[in-house]
């Protein structure tokens, strides 16, 4: 039961504050820090080849082939963005420069950002080279105040790598990964525990966790544009329109999302793909290329130290429709001469119905074993709702 009674009942106020007050606290309400780095592989660039700095970049594509992976601020005015295939870029920004991406470089420097945030916590979940969470309730330096450690982290970033980073800090990881979003580049944004309703209450149904195109046009028809419309719906109603999920619709707009920073976030699959300059239509000329690609996916396999049972055959055709062709094998494989063998047999699997514009093949099933989440250390209960952010 909910302590206060000086708050009218069913308000947004009175449900968040009866969940922060019932709740196990240690469990619950944590600090958590989304750091994101600004157009990372567009800045390792531009970082790396002062004559880039300023102007139109695209990494990866071309004008004429391949698909964009980053482009940097100043092609993102333009409308280029990231997974937009090269001639569209092109024709967006006439000037746009394309250059290889490195990836190694990346990596690289996504090592150095990732040691800075282990000076701060352990509680640390990679998203990818260039994004992660931080829990920093319980921190290294017994700090109270994330907003802090968040400016320390992204200062420590800039001074050690040249890169600017921005962060989001909120009380979970869905509210913390949109804050980050607000005052990019090279900015932050707090989401207090008492600024959280406020905030998800006036947002965009589109930033939802879980809401994707098909979800937010159907809430569109029903007339949910915001979070203070989504939260006049009934949990039976939204269970009634969205199934399972609807639980969930109705959680996150009331400021609840218990998931945990994971530190170790299990790898499910690998591979490699490649976007070929000239279509190509010959399965001799196909396999002389999944050759090529077998290599590099061996390679990371053995740098990861991982096999996979299930193997997976990519086409891309010429009118960009995408067919996969599987298999799930009795025991692991990760050298090239067994992936080739299985991924000839997938390509003869049946006829190829048009010209190629990608291959690619990737390993799932792997043999990474789960670990367990490493738990926050106690925090006493006195501290509840007292703690700075």
């Amino acid at each position: 039961m909910c302590l206060r009674d000086d708050i009218e009942p069913q308000s947004s106020i009175y449900l968040l504050l009866c969940v922060f007050l019932t709740m196990d606290f240690n469990e619950h309400l944590r600090k958590i820090i989304h750091v994101d780095m600004d157009a990372f592989y567009a800045s390792v660039e531009q970082l790396d080849d002062p004559s880039l700095e300023g102007k139109a970049l695209a990494v990866g594509g071309s004008s004429k082939r391949g698909v964009v992976a980053a482009a940097s601020y100043e092609a993102r005015k333009f409308g280029v963005k990231s997974a937009m295939s090269g001639r569209q870029a092109a024709r967006l920004c006439p000037h746009l420069i394309f250059v290889r991406p490195r990836f190694e470089r990346y990596k690289d420097i996504s090592q150095q950002i990732r040691k800075i945030f282990f000076e701060y916590t352990d509680l640390v979940e990679p998203l990818s080279l260039d994004e992660a969470y931080l829990d920093v309730t319980v921190n290294k330096f017994d700090f109270p105040s994330a907003t802090v450690l968040a400016r320390e982290i992204r200062e420590k970033i800039k001074a050690k790598t040249g890169l600017n980073a921005s962060a989001g800090i909120s009380i979970n990881k869905f509210i913390a990964k949109i804050a980050s979003d607000i005052n990019k580049p090279n900015g932050q944004k707090t989401i207090p525990p008492e600024k959280v309703i406020d905030f998800l209450e006036k947002l965009d149904i589109r930033k939802f966790y879980g809401v994707g195109k098909v979800t937010q046009d159907k809430m569109y028809r029903l007339g949910i544009f915001t979070g203070a419309d989504l939260k006049l719906k009934s949990l039976d109603y939204l269970q009634a329109h969205f199934s399972k999920s609807g639980l969930h619709y109705y959680n996150v707009v009331r400021g609840i999302h218990l998931s945990e920073v994971k530190p170790t976030r299990i790898r499910k699959s690998l591979g490699a793909e490649r976007t070929f300059s000239e279509n190509i239509s010959s399965e001799i000329y196909m396999l002389e290329k999944l050759e090529d690609i077998a290599e590099e996916v061996e390679r990371r396999l053995q740098n990861s130290k991982v096999a996979g049972k299930t193997i997976t055959l990519k086409l891309k055709y010429s009118d960009f429709s995408i067919q996969t062709r599987s298999k799930t094998l009795k025991l692991f494989i990760a050298s090239k001469a067994l992936i080739m063998e299985e991924t000839k047999a997938l390509l003869y699997q049946e006829p190829i119905k048009d010209s190629i514009r990608l291959l690619g093949i990737s390993l799932s099933n792997l043999n990474t074993e789960q670990s367990k989440p490493i738990k926050t250390d106690s925090l006493p209960k006195e501290e509840q709702l007292k703690l700075p952010f």
